[in-house]
């Protein structure tokens, strides 16, 4: 679980970080406003870049404190500026890092128990994270990146994939 979880959704966020950067460059290099970006969205009942990126942290931060049988620590959705928002995906992976295997491993049938409005889903660990967690992480960070990819700024497929691992 640990494998499934930490792992991959933190090189989800260190991605992120990288397409961030990209988007700031290119606000930079095009000297459009960077509030545009930050504030753009695919469609107008979508959320902006900067909820985008809040909730894939929020999502992944809460999904594994809930797979190790912790709260995770608030973070206020206050950003809204490229810097940080970049600060945002790397001190969410800096969080992630902080869990080890021993916390997380043997959680596949744990019952995770998740506030939605005025109801309370119910998943297995395992449920929880392949259904729910990933899904949602890598939704909303495909959506930042199709935001600033829309908005002009020179991404691809491997922007949004990262390097592979050695």
């Amino acid at each position: 679980m640990f494998k499934a979880s930490v792992p991959p959704l933190s090189r989800s966020l260190n991605n992120l970080a990288a397409i961030l950067e990209k988007g700031a460059a290119h606000a930079d290099s095009q000297e459009i406003d960077p509030s545009v970006l930050v504030n753009a969205r695919l469609f107008p009942d979508m959320f902006p870049l900067a909820r985008q990126v809040q909730i894939a942290s929020d999502v992944a931060r809460r999904g594994v404190a809930r797979l190790a049988g912790m709260e995770a620590p608030s973070i206020a959705d206050t950003e809204s500026s490229f810097p940080e928002l970049i600060t945002r995906a790397k001190v969410t992976v800096d969080y992630l890092h902080t869990f080890t295997p021993d916390q997380i491993d043997g959680s596949e049938d744990k019952i995770i128990s998740l506030p939605v409005r005025d109801d309370i889903f119910k998943f297995p660990g395992l449920s929880y994270l392949l259904a729910f967690v990933q899904p949602n992480v890598y939704f909303h960070v495909t959506t930042a990146y199709d935001i600033l990819r829309h908005s002009g700024v020179e991404l691809g497929k491997l922007d949004y994939l990262g390097k592979p691992d050695s």
